[in-house]
Protein backbone atom coordinates (compact mmCIF):
# COMPACT_ATOMS: atom_id res chain seq x y z
CA UNK A 1 0.00 0.00 0.00
CA UNK A 2 1.44 3.36 -1.05
CA UNK A 3 1.65 5.65 2.00
CA UNK A 4 -0.12 9.03 2.02
CA UNK A 5 2.59 11.51 3.03
CA UNK A 6 2.11 15.04 4.33
CA UNK A 7 4.27 18.10 4.97
CA UNK A 8 4.81 16.69 8.48
CA UNK A 9 5.60 13.06 7.61
CA UNK A 10 7.51 13.41 4.31
CA UNK A 11 11.02 13.93 5.69
CA UNK A 12 10.92 11.00 8.14
CA UNK A 13 9.32 8.68 5.58
CA UNK A 14 11.98 9.36 2.92
CA UNK A 15 15.13 9.69 5.02
CA UNK A 16 16.40 6.07 4.83
CA UNK A 17 16.95 3.72 1.92
CA UNK A 18 15.45 4.26 -1.53
CA UNK A 19 12.09 6.00 -1.73
CA UNK A 20 9.81 7.12 -4.54
CA UNK A 21 7.26 9.85 -3.85
CA UNK A 22 4.44 10.57 -6.30
CA UNK A 23 3.44 14.26 -6.19
CA UNK A 24 -0.13 14.44 -7.50
CA UNK A 25 -3.54 16.14 -7.24
CA UNK A 26 -7.10 14.83 -7.51
CA UNK A 27 -7.91 17.02 -10.54
CA UNK A 28 -4.86 15.89 -12.56
CA UNK A 29 -5.62 13.41 -15.37
CA UNK A 30 -2.05 12.14 -15.93
CA UNK A 31 -1.76 11.69 -12.13
CA UNK A 32 -4.74 9.34 -12.22
CA UNK A 33 -2.91 7.32 -14.90
CA UNK A 34 0.37 7.31 -12.94
CA UNK A 35 -1.13 6.25 -9.61
CA UNK A 36 -1.97 2.60 -10.54
CA UNK A 37 1.56 2.19 -11.96
CA UNK A 38 3.07 3.32 -8.64
CA UNK A 39 0.68 0.97 -6.76
CA UNK A 40 1.78 -1.94 -8.96
CA UNK A 41 5.48 -1.20 -8.36
CA UNK A 42 4.79 -1.01 -4.62
CA UNK A 43 3.28 -4.51 -4.74
CA UNK A 44 6.22 -5.88 -6.73
CA UNK A 45 9.26 -4.18 -5.15
CA UNK A 46 7.83 -2.54 -2.01
CA UNK A 47 10.22 -4.61 0.09
CA UNK A 48 13.21 -2.76 -1.47
CA UNK A 49 11.73 0.68 -2.16
CA UNK A 50 9.44 2.76 0.04
CA UNK A 51 6.55 4.28 -1.97
CA UNK A 52 4.60 7.35 -0.94
CA UNK A 53 2.37 10.01 -2.43
CA UNK A 54 1.86 13.67 -1.64
CA UNK A 55 -1.27 15.60 -2.61
CA UNK A 56 0.21 18.95 -3.69
CA UNK A 57 -3.02 20.84 -2.95
CA UNK A 58 -3.02 19.68 0.68
CA UNK A 59 0.77 19.80 1.24
CA UNK A 60 2.13 22.96 -0.35
CA UNK A 61 5.20 23.21 1.91
CA UNK A 62 6.93 20.02 0.77
CA UNK A 63 5.91 20.58 -2.88
CA UNK A 64 7.44 24.07 -2.93
CA UNK A 65 10.51 22.93 -0.98
CA UNK A 66 11.35 20.55 -3.84
CA UNK A 67 10.27 22.95 -6.60
CA UNK A 68 7.41 20.78 -7.83
CA UNK A 69 5.89 22.82 -10.69
CA UNK A 70 4.33 20.10 -12.86
CA UNK A 71 2.47 16.99 -11.79
CA UNK A 72 2.74 14.11 -11.70
CA UNK A 73 6.32 14.38 -10.49
CA UNK A 74 8.07 11.30 -9.11
CA UNK A 75 10.86 12.16 -6.70
CA UNK A 76 13.44 9.44 -5.99
CA UNK A 77 15.53 9.79 -2.83
CA UNK A 78 18.31 7.62 -1.48
CA UNK A 79 19.14 7.98 2.21
CA UNK A 80 17.39 11.35 2.33
CA UNK A 81 19.06 12.86 -0.76
CA UNK A 82 17.18 13.50 -4.02
CA UNK A 83 18.87 11.38 -6.69
CA UNK A 84 16.32 11.61 -9.52
CA UNK A 85 13.14 13.35 -10.62
CA UNK A 86 10.68 12.13 -13.25
CA UNK A 87 8.16 14.69 -14.50
CA UNK A 88 4.97 13.66 -16.29
CA UNK A 89 3.55 10.18 -16.83
CA UNK A 90 6.09 7.32 -17.01
CA UNK A 91 5.45 3.64 -17.77
CA UNK A 92 6.23 1.01 -15.13
CA UNK A 93 9.33 -0.38 -16.90
CA UNK A 94 10.93 3.06 -17.09
CA UNK A 95 10.34 3.80 -13.39
CA UNK A 96 11.54 0.36 -12.36
CA UNK A 97 14.76 0.74 -14.39
CA UNK A 98 15.42 4.12 -12.73
CA UNK A 99 14.83 2.69 -9.23
CA UNK A 100 17.14 -0.28 -9.86
CA UNK A 101 20.02 2.15 -10.46
CA UNK A 102 19.81 3.14 -6.78
CA UNK A 103 19.24 -0.24 -5.12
Amino acid sequence: MVKELTDDTFEAATSKGVSLTDFWATWCGPCRMQSPVVEQLDEEIGDKVSFGKVDVDQNTKVASEFGIMSIPTLLIKKDGQVVDTLIGYHPKEQIQAKLEQYL
